[in-house]
């Protein structure tokens, strides 16, 4: 969970705004680095309606949670986090709550009427009025939540056709310009942040339930990426991260699948920008030459979020996702041709239904030849909705199954990502420093990505090292998926 820094004073309100009583808000954010994106846009909207951003939910007037609606446990945190907000009204000086995010677009009404304690559940088309309705809301006036629909029914393929006024995009506000830009407040002071690519999704993968809420595939304008990246630069970001549903398909609705190949070295190229970092990448969906652009392309950082899911072919089909062993160890060996330190990282998704042994075989052999730095590993579970959750009953198994093969395959990855981090003992790495504590630094090589893949520990000359510095150092010691690295002299 995190919570906004004090917004600078480019972000404060105007003079235009100086008539309004200046209310503060806190913006709570859960779910991935997508929805912080989502939380950016609206402190954007909030200070420029008038808003006071403060870091401490228990200094606001008003607390707005960004929720999270992709798995069971992300919803009960959302939940939870709005349950303790709402006591705030109690024990702080909050006058109300407010539910944003995926899981008010997904439940909507539904979610309003199960969790009174929240004072209002806001869509996503509410997004570009926020700073209204949260005053509205503080004036006592009642907020009628949405009904929710498939969006994948809402938006039309080419974002060129979009009626921006009639259906919300989170995250892709336009930018016709760098100075003045006002689409987006920084919540804090990391030398990276995610930059999004596009929303949604077009695929149908039988276990998620994303395309519902997010809606479908939407590229952002490579005029619009690129501003906002160069607003991060000046912003003192160093690493861009850029996010999406499925990055491989960035351009497709624009005219050019291959789009991507040619923003990167573009981004890249900025003036402050160090590192630009892909994620969520689709297997069956990525080209020869975006491997290489990725691989070879300076100021590109060789890392592949590869979203493998499973390696048995049979289990694929169900998901309605494509591969096998050979193909995706073939992707791999690709990669490591082009760079043979390349980070790889995937998650992988046990008991899904009709799972065999064998099947669970097929998966844990795949994961020992494929080398990979992480593997988030997740137990299989019905999501509403899906195409999977209505697959007849003997082709599931039972939670106690789930979880053991879980255990299992968590264990073997436990000790593979660990072997795998040793292999780097030796290597000369760059370090993206994010942290400079009590004698500690802390940051990330090229192969880590941001939060979820560990973190690099320096030693030797550290003097005078500083967050946003990029330092140069040699792997000399690993412990599970955290390096320790000596600085260069």
């Amino acid at each position: 969970m995190s919570t906004a820094t004090e917004p600078s004073a480019e972000t404060a309100p105007t003079d235009q705004q100086a008539d309004q009583p200046l209310v503060s808000v806190a913006m709570v954010t859960l779910g991935c680095t997508r929805n912080e994106v989502d939380s950016e846009e609206l402190a954007g909207r909030l200070t420029a309606g008038g808003f006071r951003l403060v870091a401490d939910p228990d200094e606001a007037d008003t607390v707005v949670v960004n929720t999270c609606g992709f798995v069971e446990q992300a919803k009960k945190d959302s939940v939870d986090t709005l349950l303790e907000a709402a006591d705030l009204k109690e024990t702080g000086k909050a006058q109300a709550v407010v539910a944003v995010g995926c899981m008010a677009e997904r439940y909507g009404k539904d979610l309003a009427a199960e969790l009174p304690e929240a004072d209002a559940v806001l869509g996503f088309d509410d997004y570009p009025d926020i700073a209204a309705k949260l005053r509205s809301i503080l004036s006592g006036e009642t907020h009628h939540p949405h009904t929710p629909q498939d969006r994948r029914l809402l938006l039309p393929i080419s974002p060129v056709e979009r009626d921006a006024s009639a259906i919300s995009v989170p995250g892709m506000a336009a930018v016709d310009q760098v100075p003045g830009f006002a689409g987006r407040t920084r919540l804090d002071d990391a030398p990276w942040a995610p930059l999004k690519l596009a929303s949604g999704c077009d695929r149908r993968c039988t276990f998620c339930a994303i395309p519902q809420f997010r809606g479908s595939f939407v590229s952002r304008r490579p005029s619009d990426v690129l501003h906002e990246a160069q607003w991060l630069a000046q912003q003192g970001v160093k690493e861009l991260f850029l996010v999406s549903e499925n990055s491989t398909s960035y351009g497709k609705d624009l005219g050019d699948i291959r789009l991507l190949e040619t923003l990167l070295p573009e981004l890249a190229g900025i003036d402050g920008i160090e590192r630009v970092r892909v994620s969520y990448l689709q297997p069956a969906e990525t080209r020869p030459d975006l491997l290489k652009v990725i691989g070879t392309t300076p100021g590109v950082t060789p890392y592949f979020d590869l979203s493998f899911q499973h390696a048995s072919n049979a289990v694929l089909r169900r998901m309605k996702r494509f591969g096998d062993p050979e193909s995706f160890l073939g992707l791999l060996e690709q990669i490591r041709g082009y760079a043979p330190e390349a980070g790889v990282r995937s998650n992988v998704i046990v008991g899904f239904p009709g799972e065999t042994e064998e099947d669970l075989e097929i998966l844990t052999d795949f994961l020992v030849a494929a080398r990979m730095d992480v593997t988030g590993v997740f137990g299989y579970s019905d999501e509403e909705g899906t195409e999977a959750a209505g697959f007849d009953d003997s082709l599931k198994l039972d939670e106690d199954e789930i979880r053991a093969r879980v255990e299992h395959v968590n264990e073997l990855v436990e000790e593979l990502t660990a072997q795998r981090a040793e292999e780097r003992i030796g290597e000369q790495v760059v370090v993206l420093v994010e942290e400079v504590a009590d004698g500690e630094i802390l940051g990330r090589a090229a192969h880590q990505g941001p939060e979820v893949d560990g973190m690099t520990s320096l030693e030797g000359d550290v003097e005078g090292v500083r967050p946003g510095d990029l330092v140069t150092a040699t792997v000399i010691a690993s412990e599970g998926v955290d390096l320790v690295a000596s600085v260069n002299g």
